[in-house]
């Protein structure tokens, strides 16, 4: 079985050292209560639940899947168990507000926890996982009524949510919806219509099921603009505000899928199901939207936790496992071989690993901080740019992330070699569970649209300027720092070729709309690199300047330095293939008929 130790020292140094989240603490309203010791406490003991409750059910639970039987879905053993506990020790609540039965401490420290529940058991993480974004989107958009029935049990965990939004015949393209709301007489409505690949849609792990589910009125415009969106419960509540009536909504089949066996994915019919509406009619996506953009952090976060539990693994096996020697001689001479580790290809997979764990972890903790100060920021103009960067990076972290996830995952397996292939070492579960976490919550073709489409150039590029101009502040004030030179100067480089790659791509739009879909992947990946390369930058100097001021921790502050060094010299470079790439342009994908595609065979 795969082992896991929270990366604690590493959270700390992000947290504490690079961005200052004591002070970003203190500066927020309620979260003077986040002080050290309680952030510590947090984190150790959602640490100790990870490893010690949600890591032993994750090949069992990936082994065993779940039971759809009457309607009724069983998960895996334990899983009902762990999540009394996960409920039992108030995780749920932590960062909800106090009115609505929550604990009232920062987003940020949720978001934490979340990458150690990934790393440890993510088809477990997904029960709870959108009830937080189906808790979000009732509190922005809800009516009193329906957050005092339904809000409270969900921030206390008792019940859980669900986002059904995709059906048989339409995923991304929203607007081809068939479920259909008709109006009763005493102002619910009657829901009806199927939807699919519907995450904990149904368990037995809470008492009740609180579905979001987007349907069209009968008199709805068409498209995206005739959505509305509604709540329907498993059980509608009673006077007393328990699970009464069984609804007219079941599950009709459990996906058979590739990964995250553990967590029931569900086909979902609405039988004239009795639902309420949620926010104006016709506005649904945009409720809807306040879940997918934390739903969107959370699988990012998801390619994170993956990433590090792939690292972790392989790198206790590359120093343990012995084959051949060294090509400089031996290295354990007392041995009949070397530990795999001294090989520089073994090194280059961990080191991918290693980077892209920190990195992600760092990106991660930066936005993080920003959605704690769009919640409650004081000051109007800090929340706006808050608001700005957030909606900028969350692509990046959605897509890039699991991107990278995905890569490091594979490399964990090769690390192991045949042994990777091999289930008892859990390494190729690592794998089938993150090829998901790229297609999920939009793919990355979606997300690479969203970013270089609706963040950037509809924006004229402003929203990219406030992080390139964060970007560029940190390089001129380190270009005279000789032992920031091999960090500053292609960073900066790269951060004004950003720039010229966007306005290049913005400009032959003009003419040929269809370039903005050529370029958003590469211009998606070329970001992501850029975008860690900046907080690869930061931690060096951080290090850089622990190391100055001498620590007893000095070698976990030069792994820092020597890790930010690989990023720079051996990952970065990826950006020269994307840029050449999107400067490409269109044409090449273009010129070839539909029917070409199949010259040379049959279809």
């Amino acid at each position: 079985m795969p082992d896991y130790q929270a990366p604690l020292r590493d959270l700390r140094f992000v947290m504490d050292e690079m961005l200052d989240y004591p002070a970003h603490y203190a500066r927020l309203p309620g979260g003077e209560e986040a002080t050290p010791d309680v952030v510590a406490a947090i984190l150790e003991e959602g640490a100790r639940f990870a490893r010690e409750v949600l890591l032993p059910l994750n090949q069992s639970g990936d082994q065993e899947g779940c039971l759809l039987e009457g309607g009724e879905v069983k998960a895996p053993k334990g899983f009902r168990e762990a999540y009394q506990q996960y409920v039992e020790g108030g995780w749920p609540s932590l960062a909800a507000e106090p009115a609505h039965g929550g604990q009232g401490l920062p987003h940020s420290l949720a978001m934490v926890l979340n990458e150690m529940v990934c790393s440890t058991n993510l088809a477990w993480g997904m029960y709870p996982g959108l009830s937080h974004g189906a808790a979000d989107a009732l509190r922005h958009h809800g009516t009193e009524e329906q957050q005092a029935t339904y809000l409270t049990k969900l921030v206390e965990g008792v019940w859980t949510g669900t986002m059904c939004l995709t059906e048989p015949h339409c995923g991304t393209d929203l607007g081809l919806i068939k479920t259909r709301a008709v109006p009763t007489a005493d102002g619910a409505y009657e829901i009806t219509g199927t939807k699919i690949f519907i995450s904990a849609g149904e368990h037995d792990l809470a008492e009740n099921i609180v579905h979001l589910v987007l349907a069209k009125l009968p008199d709805a415009p068409e498209g995206s603009k005739g959505i509305s969106l509604f709540v329907v419960p498993k059980f509608l509540p009673d006077a007393e505000g328990n699970p009464g009536e069984r609804n007219g909504v079941a599950c009709g089949s459990l996906e058979h899928k590739m990964g995250i066996h553990g967590n029931a994915t569900c086909v979902m019919n609405f039988d004239a199901a009795r639902g309420f509406l949620v926010g104006p009619p016709n506005k649904g996506l945009a409720c809807m939207f306040t879940m997918m953009n934390a739903a969107r952090l959370g699988v990012g976060i998801q390619g994170l936790g993956l990433t590090e539990a792939s690292f972790q693994n392989a790198l206790a096996y590359a120093r343990d496992r012995l084959q051949m020697r060294a090509l400089s001689g031996p290295q354990a001479p007392e041995k009949p071989a070397d530990p795999i580790i001294v090989h520089p290809d073994v090194r280059r997979m961990l080191l991918t690993q290693k980077a892209f764990a920190e990195g992600g972890r760092m990106l991660v903790l930066y936005t993080a901080q920003l959605l704690d100060i769009v919640e409650h920021g004081q000051d109007a103009a800090e929340r706006e740019r808050a608001e700005t960067l957030l909606g900028l990076l969350t692509p990046i972290v959605k897509a890039f992330l699991t991107e990278v996830g995905f890569e490091a995952t594979n490399e964990g397996v090769q690390v192991f070699g045949g042994h990777g292939f091999i289930q008892e070492w859990g390494m190729e579960q690592l794998v089938r569970d993150s090829r998901i976490t790229r297609l999920y919550e939009g793919t990355t073709g979606i997300q690479a649209l969203d970013l270089l489409g609706r963040k950037v150039l509809m924006s004229q590029g402003e929203s990219l300027k406030v992080f390139t101009k964060e970007i560029h502040k940190f390089c001129k004030a380190e270009e005279g720092n000789a032992e920031m030179a091999e960090f500053v100067a292609p960073l900066a480089k790269l951060n004004a070729e950003w720039g010229e790659l966007t306005m290049g791509i913005g400009m032959k739009a003009m003419n040929d709309r269809e370039e903005v879909g050529a370029a958003s992947v590469d211009y998606l990946m070329y970001s992501g690199y850029v975008t860690l390369a900046y907080f690869f930058a930061r931690a060096a100097k951080q290090a850089r300047e622990v190391l100055a001021a001498g620590s007893d921790e000095a070698a976990f502050y030069e792994a820092k330095v020597k890790t930010a060094r690989f990023y720079f010299q051996r990952l970065l470079p990826r950006t020269r293939a994307h840029a050449q790439c999107i400067q490409a342009g269109a044409e090449p994908l273009m010129a070839l008929s539909a029917e070409e595609f199949g010259l040379g065979f049959e279809i």
